[in-house]
């Protein structure tokens, strides 16, 4: 008797089947890992938004001089800006606690000045803890496109944060952050108390932060008597934006 040829498409189905179960679960195995989210990434700043403090006390001057800078990138790096903008952001800041003259200028200066110059809305925000400054910090660069200011040594330097890096973006739920860009005026100097300047632009830990970046003084400190300053006494203070620049009229 003849042989009837084997038909090949069962086989091939047959194939198929098994290359079906075979991306089944197994009964018992534990489930496939999810991919890990990859870390949020934001800088605002570049190389040519950096300038460096004039003298000792032009911290805040130079700081708003950074700001300017990015939010309209290399806009000025002149000293007269800078000392401009510190002469602004002095007389907004209030008289001394003893009375004499200031030599330097105070967050609510830092503000005002930003404020003044068309930068946007700015305000002066306290923190419990030091993630959760960074937090406000992230989200308010994320949403707004500005970068922030942080009052370091107790509040009586200034620094500003241009970027972070996060554990995801902030806009999609709890996050946190990792790292901070951050732009100290006074770079290579640094302080014998409380340690080295960060590189211009480098993103460092929340950690190397919190070293610098420290509540401010409380207790019975007199410029916690100043006019709205008691509030933010022990607390992480900011200077984050909280709106959108309007041109002609911020």
């Amino acid at each position: 008797m003849a042989a009837f040829p084997v038909p090949r498409r069962p086989l091939k189905l047959a194939a198929a089947v098994v290359l079906a179960l075979g991306l089944l679960p197994v009964p018992g195995a534990a489930p496939a890992t999810a991919a890990k989210e990859p870390p949020y990434r934001l800088n605002l700043g570049s190389s040519r938004d950096y300038v460096r403090q004039t003298n000792f006390v032009q911290c805040v001057g130079a700081s708003v001089q950074m700001m300017l800078n990015i939010i309209e990138p290399g806009a000025d790096r002149t000293r007269k800006t800078q000392r401009e903008l510190q002469v602004t952001a002095r007389t907004w800041s209030g008289p001394r606690p003893d009375g004499t003259a200031r030599r330097g200028a105070g967050v609510t200066g830092w503000a005002a000045a930003l404020v003044i110059n068309r930068a946007g809305p700015y305000r002066i925000v306290g923190a419990d803890t030091l993630q959760e400054a960074m937090q406000v910090a992230a989200a308010a660069i994320r949403e707004y496109r500005r970068p922030v200011g942080l009052l370091v040594w107790q509040g009586r330097h200034a620094w500003v944060m241009s970027g972070f890096e996060s554990t995801r973006d902030p806009v999609d739920g709890s996050f946190r952050v990792t790292r901070a860009y951050i732009l100290d005026p006074l770079h290579p100097y640094g302080s014998k108390v409380w340690g080295p300047s960060p590189r211009p632009g480098s993103a460092i830990s929340v950690a190397a932060v919190g070293r610098q970046f420290v509540p401010r003084r409380t207790g019975g400190s007199a410029w916690n008597r100043l006019p709205g300053m008691r509030r933010f006494a022990g607390k992480y203070v900011l200077v984050v934006p909280t709106g959108q620049v309007r041109p002609g009229i911020d």
